[in-house]
């Protein structure tokens, strides 16, 4: 039986042009992809939607949101195998983290794509990342993704560590879903498949400030911070979560925000590795004055994670159980 697959364009490099002084920027979508790429109906019949037309630098919770519920009414059409979604690549760990923790579990494959050089460059990585992407959306991965150089990643642990490779990606503490080689190998254990999916829920706050950690950082700065009305903070620590005891000492800072019900989320700054806030004075002390411990969520993870738990959630034991929980495979069990 013939796959199907809808594909949603939303922007980014894959589908610019050079515009003035020869920067690349949004171009109306003159390239029909399915001209451009015929293989692509030899793998599925495809259904195009577009979304919005933006370089993924000014993509805004909002327009998580948006593209989240695409996502949903795509997945809802009866006879959809799959979604493809192509989106620049600067953010599309933060959008395909945040689509995942929308979405739940999700009941056929998500899949986002994009490249590092316009579709119609000759040497572009834009054909390839396409035809890997159509074709894990055809394959029993429930999962929401983003398929680079060959490889599938969970949405929610990957990040963009390269900007100049092809291999742009990478999900340093969770290995890849799919192998696309010769042949396509899929990882287990995978997430199970969701089941029919419920309304689609979009609340979240973004009013979340991360913060890296580095000496000579004025806690004053932060306290001011929580005057100006954030709601959540992300601060990415030393290796595995050691925070400053003395000068520039963080812990009075984390010990307002717990009393204003300002949730404290501590993640690594390192490309590896987990936050195991027992392990050094410092960060004991913080957990001490109420921090939260990320483990090893990403950093597109831990702000995505955030702004969802502050917009589903009232209380500040609440939004801290979601935090600690694993709810969609962005974090190894506590």
């Amino acid at each position: 039986m013939e796959k199907r697959v809808v594909l949603l364009l939303t922007g980014g490099t894959l589908l610019m042009k050079e515009g003035e002084g020869g920067a690349l920027e949004p171009a109306a979508y003159t390239h029909n992809l399915l001209s451009e790429l015929p293989v692509l109906r030899r793998i599925a019949r495809v259904d195009v939607e577009v979304v919005c037309n933006l370089d993924s630098a000014d993509m805004q919770p909002s327009d998580w949101i948006t593209i989240s519920r695409a996502i949903h009414r795509a997945l809802d059409r009866p006879g959809v195998d799959g979604v493809v979604v192509v989106h620049g690549t600067d953010t599309m760990a933060y959008t395909a983290s945040a689509a995942a923790l929308l979405l739940g579990p999700v009941p056929r494959p998500v899949v986002f794509t994009g490249a590092q050089r316009p579709i119609g460059e000759p040497r572009t990585d834009a054909r390839g990342n396409l035809v890997d992407a159509f074709s894990v959306a055809t394959l029993p991965v429930p999962e929401v993704g983003v398929a680079f150089a060959s490889r599938f990643f969970r949405g929610t642990r990957v990040t963009k560590r390269d900007a100049h490779s092809m291999d742009a990606f990478d999900s340093p503490d969770f290995p890849p879903l799919v192998e696309l080689g010769l042949t396509e190998h899929i990882a287990h254990p995978l997430l199970l498949p969701g089941g029919p999916l419920g309304p689609f829920d979009d609340r979240l706050d973004p009013r979340v400030l991360v913060v890296r950690v580095f000496p000579g950082l004025d806690p004053a700065l932060l306290l001011h911070a929580l005057d100006r009305g954030i709601r959540g903070l992300v601060l990415e620590a030393y290796g595995t979560g050691n925070l400053p005891m003395l000068g520039g000492s963080l812990v009075s800072v984390i010990e307002e925000a717990t009393q204003r019900g300002v949730p404290c989320l501590i993640v690594t700054q390192c490309l590896r590795g987990a936050v195991l806030l027992e392990r050094y004075q410092g960060a004991l002390a913080a957990v001490r004055a109420g921090a939260i411990s990320g483990g090893d969520l990403t950093v597109e993870a831990a702000v995505t994670k955030m702004m969802i738990a502050l917009g589903r959630f009232a209380t500040f034991s609440e939004v801290r159980s979601y935090l600690e929980r694993n709810v969609i495979g962005e974090r190894t069990p506590i």
